[in-house]
């Protein structure tokens, strides 16, 4: 199964806060409320069905980003502090 690399999973997330942030703005609610309200059927989406199903979409790639990135950064600590040494982070140099 092809993992996503950490760059990859930071990406996502940008894209999805900027989505999520674009929706909020929009129908002035927070994305937390929102997907409440839609996973418990109460919005009527009949003229905002794919407007509502694109916000949940963003909603959960965000969540599973977020979930994904914890797990690598929690590998790479676990990673650090088994060599017994001070913890050095290196800077990622920017490619372009």
């Amino acid at each position: 199964a092809y993992r996503l690399t950490v760059s990859e999973i930071i990406d996502d997330l940008r894209v999805a806060d900027e989505m999520l942030r674009r929706f909020e703005r929009l129908y002035r609610l927070s994305s937390d409320q929102f997907f409440e309200l839609y996973s418990q059927g109460l919005l009527d989406n009949g003229e905002h069905l794919h407007d509502f199903s694109q916000w949940a979409g963003f909603y959960k790639l965000r969540r599973r980003r977020l979930e994904a990135f914890n797990r690598a950064s929690q590998e790479r600590v676990t990673q650090l502090r088994t060599t017994g040494v001070p913890i050095q982070l290196e800077r990622l140099v920017s490619r372009g």
